[in-house]
């Protein structure tokens, strides 16, 4: 069963009207959606035209103004002059994969320090040793292998007859 996007009606005097619970809601819990995963679309009242990125924009702007600024000017400066440009249309796919290769990062990040929560660094140490000298047998293992393939041990047959 197809899961239909939820719908948010922008009308005249800028309110927000979110059908799905029936009730006008504020910008802060429009970013609670975006925070919550919530598949939505931002629609004029009237004309019905798509409105989800200028009210996405305008949360950014809002934290943008509180607290510590995510985007420098310069940086802003940097997307203003993709406006127009050649290269305008790689932009955006090319910020939407930066920022998830980024997330993906940061997910694996945050993965190893959970697993070493809760870890004292006694037993920290005492992995990262073992994990050490497993690999350090490994490799002795590799090179004695090796070596027994190009060194002939002591009285092996040679396959050749002697010559009298």
């Amino acid at each position: 069963m197809a899961q239909t996007k939820r719908t948010i009606k922008k009308y005249p005097n800028r309110r927000l009207y979110d059908t799905e619970i029936s009730s006008y809601i504020t910008l802060e819990e429009v970013r609670q959606l975006v925070l919550d995963n919530e598949d939505f679309e931002v629609r004029d009242a009237k004309s019905g035209d798509d409105l989800t990125r200028s009210v996405l924009l305008q949360i950014i702007s809002e934290h943008e103004d509180n607290g510590q600024p995510m985007l420098s000017p310069q940086l802003l400066s940097q997307i203003i002059r993709f406006y127009g440009d050649s290269l305008q249309g790689f932009m955006g796919p090319y910020l939407e994969r930066s920022l998830q290769v980024f997330l993906d990062q940061q997910s694996q990040f945050r993965s190893q320090l959970n697993s070493l929560m809760g870890q004292t660094p006694w037993t920290m140490l005492n992995d990262l040793t073992e994990r050490n000298m497993d690999a350090w047998k490994a490799m002795q293992r590799g090179l004695i292998d090796t070596a027994a393939k190009v060194i002939p041990t002591p009285g092996a047959s040679r396959g050749g007859k002697k010559s009298g």
